[in-house]
């Protein structure tokens, strides 16, 4: 079934039916849900030439994709990504991921833009003052922020997770069940939401007049052998942590190995606490001790994203919105009392 077709058969103009599929704000909702359900149940599919034609928009999402021998695709992006292609293939949009050198962000950027390859763009794990925030507010394409980067002068549109609160919640309530050696195993603190993890665990430590020692303290790429080496150093350590945070499930798995192989029981000897993304394949009640985490769906997160950026696309959101998701904390059975 084409354009022609479509229109004919809901007795709308062609320009409307286009308008409808394309999100344009002045087609009413009650419009743009039968235009959008009679074309998924006719199969139709707007043809991507025709549809830049009559809209002047492609119909695309770009993410300018880090490559190259010193970047890890972990996980967390995956789950991300298949949360933003679930809105985007009900809504009719396409996904361009564009690869490129961390050296040769900006030009890629500067390159898709001039193409007018991609209608919008998303930006990903935002570092402090980051460039890149800077370059696509300069180049008038929209976009949304998946995160927020600290020191720019200006406000930008982003949606992020309560990093530091969640973290904050965890370390208090581990001090309450009388915890006071804490360790931190986090990203590195060159991405915001490690940074303001780290800031929340100081914070409630500092509110009981502890501190985060320089040892307990430990930044990695979360990998599962990043988890084992780091839990690895501290429970060696002569007077090592009775209590371990961790910014990630992929982490906790290396972390329980190390317990494992020092005969160290989870929570008798450790309490662990871990930040939960929701994977769908990685359950915290599935680890030996059913694990305490922080938790927030990083593939719902991607649908949001998603929704928002189609609304960006079509004028229905302007300005500098930003959005911030509050972290629950579920307790289970990985944490106790500080052994004594």
């Amino acid at each position: 079934m084409n354009l022609k077709q479509l229109s004919h058969m809901l007795s709308l103009s062609q320009t409307t039916v286009s308008r409808a599929l394309n999100g344009y704000p002045e087609v009413s909702e009650d419009t743009r849900r039968r235009v959008i359900d009679a074309a998924k149940r006719h199969g139709y599919r707007p043809n991507p030439s025709a549809r830049r034609l009559a809209t002047g928009k492609a119909g695309m999402i770009g993410y300018v994709m880090p490559t190259g021998e010193s970047v890890d695709i972990d996980p967390h992006f995956v789950e991300f990504l298949s949360g933003l292609g679930d809105y985007a293939r009900a809504h009719e949009l396409d996904l361009v991921l564009s690869p490129t050198l961390l050296d040769e962000e900006e030009m890629t950027y500067r390159r898709v833009v001039a193409n007018k390859q991609v209608d919008a763009v998303y930006v990903s794990s935002p570092r402090p003052a980051d460039r890149r925030i800077k370059l696509v507010e300069q180049l008038g394409i929209p976009y949304i922020v998946h995160g927020r980067s600290e020191g720019l002068d200006f406000d930008y549109p982003f949606l992020d997770i309560d990093n530091e609160g969640a973290f904050h919640d965890a370390a208090r309530l581990l001090i309450q069940l009388g915890h006071r050696r804490i360790a931190l195993m986090n990203d590195e603190l060159t991405k915001t939401f490690a940074i303001h993890r780290e800031r929340g665990v100081r914070r409630a430590l500092a509110a009981s007049a502890l501190e985060l020692f320089p040892e307990l303290a430990l930044t990695a790429t979360m990998t599962e052998e990043n988890g084992y080496r780091g839990a690895r150093a501290l429970l060696d350590l002569p007077d090592r942590p009775t209590a371990i945070i961790c910014s990630s499930m992929i982490m906790a798995l290396g972390i329980v190995r190390a317990t494992r192989e020092l005969n160290l029981e989870i929570p008798r000897d450790l309490s662990l606490v871990a930040h939960d993304d929701v994977f769908h394949y990685l359950k915290p009640e599935s680890f030996p001790v059913p694990l305490t985490t922080t938790r927030s769906s990083i593939r719902a997160a991607g649908e949001r994203i998603a929704e928002r950026l189609a609304a960006r696309m079509s004028g229905l959101e302007t300005g500098a919105r930003a959005e911030v998701w509050p972290v629950d904390l579920v307790v289970r059975g990985s944490i106790a009392g500080a052994p004594v």
